[in-house]
């Protein structure tokens, strides 16, 4: 307060003075301005009338729902038969007495017509059925219950994985003189899109072996069969240079134990389900021993599975040790992506046919890459016209291998 008004005289102030004193601050007036919009807009908004707001405007009966059938809108259960009736129209009706390996009839190939070697490809029909999902694993009667987890066993009965989760091929294909290859591609379920690439382009009568270290390998086994492709379980045994050299954990080493190596063997076996019999994976040292792979064959035989070798190797003990143990062993002739280039792999595919034509059957593997899954892919469309017939590996059990 500045000095001059402190001296002035005290006095009464006006009723004025004393109103403006008391008065509103502008914040305030607007504040009360707003509250007064609001409501009188909302007020006024209340009065008007609203013509179009409530009832509806137009009313529409909708006429019950009627079925129409066109060209293109057939009945459901109309189409279903006729797919029936194709699918009767394609497959021939078996002869009677015929035999098939596997578990599934629709899967077989039948052939039409003369069987002469020099005339197959003039006279004989191949009429090659689609793909239809093999049993699903696992069938209670054929499996154990273990420590390491579900295995497989002989039934009561007698019956096997080799048999139950095989492929179906009629026996008149197996013993026919129609050339015959039966592939194998192995390393399965390690990577899900090349799997996945594997099952759904390659023709289903080629076999697909998983490793037994793939994420979700049951789930990826089950789409594989259910797709019409048989399975085989990928075992790693020792290779020349192990440890360095190392095909993964609880490899089947030569200088192990037999427990231990059983041990082994029966965890890779608990990995899935549904495999109709074992490949090795590398081996080539495993392999040439027959000390320690009797007791292996041994366990392969009494668990009712086919053990192919994949012939990567020259030397083999294989086939010594399965005399003494009876297992029942078949060896590949040809990896077809040692070299896995487009050219080397006809090559190879190109010397298969060459083997099936002369000896009637040939046995080759490989691996799931994406150059040997486009290129057996190709192959194999034109290898059929060419009057090859491919066929799954439990079918070279059965049949004429040379």
């Amino acid at each position: 307060m500045r000095r001059d008004e402190l001296l002035k005289p005290l006095r009464k102030r006006s009723l004025a003075e004393r109103l403006w004193a008391k008065r509103p601050s502008a914040l305030a007036l607007a504040y009360a301005a707003t509250i007064l919009s609001l409501a009188g807009g909302s007020f006024w908004a209340t009065r008007q009338p609203l013509p179009f707001a409530g009832e509806p405007i137009v009313v529409v009966a909708v006429p019950p729902v009627e079925e129409i059938t066109t060209a293109s809108t057939a009945n459901a259960e109309d189409d279903a038969a006729a797919e029936e009736q194709a699918a009767a129209a394609e497959t021939p009706d078996t002869p009677a007495g015929e035999e098939f390996i596997g578990n599934s009839r629709q899967d077989a190939v039948v052939i039409e017509g003369p069987m002469e070697q020099d005339t197959y490809q003039q006279e004989a029909s191949l009429v090659v059925s689609p793909r239809r999902p093999l049993t699903p694993s696992p069938v209670p009667s054929i499996t154990e219950t273990s420590a390491w987890g579900p295995l497989p066993k002989i039934s009561r009965q007698g019956d096997t994985a080799s048999k139950t989760y095989a492929r179906k091929t009629s026996l008149s294909v197996i013993h026919s003189d129609a050339p015959k290859i039966a592939l194998l591609l192995g390393g399965m379920g390690l990577n899900r899109k090349l799997t996945q690439k594997a099952i759904k382009e390659l023709p289903s009568d080629v076999t697909l072996a998983f490793a037994p270290y793939g994420n979700d390998l049951q789930e990826q086994v089950d789409k594989a069969r259910n797709e019409g492709h048989e399975v085989f379980l990928q075992v790693p045994m020792e290779p020349i240079g192990f440890p360095a050299n190392n095909p993964g954990p609880k490899t089947l080493v030569g200088d192990a134990p037999d427990a231990d190596n059983l041990n082994a063997l029966r965890w890779h076996m608990s990995r899935f389900t549904g495999y109709a019999g074992v490949v090795n994976y590398q081996g080539s040292r495993f392999l040439s021993m027959p000390k320690p792979l009797r007791p292996v064959l041994g366990e392969v035989k009494d668990r009712g599975l086919y053990f192919l070798e994949d012939g990567s190797m020259s030397l083999s003990s294989t086939e010594s040790a399965a005399n003494i143990t009876k297992a029942k062993v078949q060896r590949a002739k040809v990896v077809i992506d040692a070299d896995p280039s487009p050219q080397a792999i006809i090559s190879a595919l190109t010397l298969l046919e060459e083997q099936a034509t002369g000896t009637g059957f040939a046995i080759g593997t490989g691996s799931g890459l994406e150059v040997t899954i486009d290129t057996v892919r190709d192959w194999a469309k034109a290898a059929a016209e060419r009057g090859i017939v491919l066929v799954p590996i439990s079918a070279s059990f059965k049949g004429r291998t040379g």
